[in-house]
């Protein structure tokens, strides 16, 4: 499988015109949707399915989490990440009981402590305190030549620390689970991989040294800047926040003026742990809104464009939408229509990478933002396209209704659209855990009580909301 951060660093992408309008639309408040009864029951049966993804798959011995399922897979310690938090929502929602996740947290948490760390190239599972991308996932060590990678050991300590906010409770594993969660993170040394200042690297390779871009633009990393900044250790200075945001493109997409990211699931992985409803940088205190709304408007910008539909590919509609990084049914050229395999598809001025494949996690994943379009949009995924979408574990990957050319893909040729088989960890977890933001802010109360994202959060110059109390 590609990674996701080879995928936008370094494939082609295919372009097509954006038929967009410059004039800003207003979508409708973030207060006024009320979900229904039987969005509640949707709700309740997607994120139980969900759950199980991470539950049933994880290696229980030392807690990874498989890349995806039922393939064959590496462990993604970014899944991981997601599966920590995960077990925190099986707890409150009554999957499992409460010493049922503390004891799968702790022996993840004594493996990540314990796993070997060196710059050797093999035998280790990381360096300086972060971790390789993928991880076998018997020996928890490297995955082939993969990267060490900054932004998904940042996902990684997202599950890490929800974790130790989570439990509180007086006795030898939830002690053992805080203090390990700790030294996990304060072992991080955000300063070394820091190759061009004040910005971190993406990543690292023994056998070729720090990775060429930094962490700039706009994307995922507001997650791991925070952190960084909040390390109670190796932190970065104050510096790189105003540099970040610095590097952002401000424009107006399909009717939407926001800061934009092609894909979606830019706009939601740090919001799956970072309440960012009300409290503000100086960035968004000079444009007037905060990032929920900012992520809202890509949401509702993303459906646009794929409602305008200027390719004319199978199904697009107000219901069935959603571009972000995905697999998808084969590189390969048919019909004059270039397809992809997996890609980070998306819609923004930056760029739009579409070739038909729809994810239900780009709609998933921003359901605390605008549930009035994206539940919706689920529930009409799961009506349309029964089974061969939604199985044991919820949502599989992505589907290309258009797609239906001989193809060297696992299911073969097909005459009604390419339906991926896997379903996807770094899929799950958003779906999942921002239906519980949805539903309850569980997530987002929990960490902000965290003292080490209020710490980053207020060194990057938020204020505001939640964190004057």
């Amino acid at each position: 499988m590609k990674q996701r951060l080879a995928i936008m660093l370094l494939c082609a992408s295919l372009t097509i015109g954006h038929g967009q309008t410059r004039k800003q639309v207003v979508t409708p408040s973030r207060t006024t949707f009320t979900l229904s009864a039987s969005d509640q029951t949707f709700l309740d049966s997607l994120q139980r399915d969900t759950f199980r993804y991470f539950w049933e798959t994880t290696n229980p011995v030392n807690g990874l989490v498989p890349d995806r399922a039922p393939s064959n897979s590496f462990a993604s310690i970014a899944a991981v990440g997601f599966g920590l938090t995960s077990y925190l929502v099986g707890v409150e929602r009554g999957y499992v009981t409460r010493a049922q996740a503390a004891e799968r947290t702790l022996n993840t948490l004594r493996f990540f402590a314990n796993a070997p760390q060196s710059d050797k190239a093999t035998g280790v599972a990381g360096y300086k305190g972060f971790f390789y991308h993928f991880l076998d996932m018997k020996t928890g060590e490297r995955f082939k030549t993969v990267e060490l990678s900054t932004i998904d050991t940042a996902l990684l300590l997202g599950g890490i620390l929800s974790a130790q906010s989570y439990f509180d409770q007086n006795n030898a594993t939830e002690t053992e689970i805080r203090q390990l969660a700790d030294q996990i993170y304060g072992r991080v040394d955000w300063t070394w991989i820091q190759a061009r200042r004040p910005f971190v690297s993406m990543g690292w390779h023994p056998e070729s040294g720090f990775i060429k871009s930094n962490w700039t633009g706009y994307n995922e990393a507001m997650l791991l800047y925070v952190l960084a900044l909040g390390s109670p250790t190796h932190a970065v200075g104050t510096d790189v926040w105003p540099a970040w945001t610095k590097s952002y493109p401000w424009d107006t997409f399909y009717g939407q003026t926001h800061v934009n990211f092609d894909p979606l699931f830019g706009h939601q992985y740090s919001h799956v742990w970072i309440d960012f409803r009300g409290i503000k940088d100086e960035y968004m205190r000079g444009k007037g809104i905060d990032y929920v709304e900012n992520s809202r408007r890509a949401t509702y910008a993303n459906r646009a464009y794929c409602m305008a539909n200027p390719a004319k590919w199978q199904d697009y509609g107000p219901m069935i939408w959603g571009l972000t990084a995905c697999d998808g049914p084969s590189d390969t050229l048919a019909s004059g229509r270039q397809f992809f395999s997996y890609r980070a598809r998306g819609a923004a001025s930056t760029q739009i990478v579409d070739d038909g494949t729809i994810a239900p996690t780009a709609a998933g994943g921003s359901m605390a933002f605008a549930p009035e379009i994206c539940v919706p949009a689920l529930r009409a995924m799961k009506t349309k396209y029964g089974s061969k979408l939604y199985g044991e574990y919820g949502f599989r990957d992505a589907f290309n209704p258009t797609y239906r050319y001989p193809a060297r893909v696992a299911n073969g040729p097909t005459t009604t659209g390419w339906f991926d088989v896997d379903y996807l960890g770094i899929d799950q977890g958003p779906i999942l855990l921002m239906a519980e933001n949805l539903r309850s802010g569980f997530v987002w109360k929990l960490m902000q009580k965290n003292p080490h994202i209020r710490r980053g959060l207020t060194k990057a110059g938020f204020t505001g909301g939640w964190l004057t109390q």
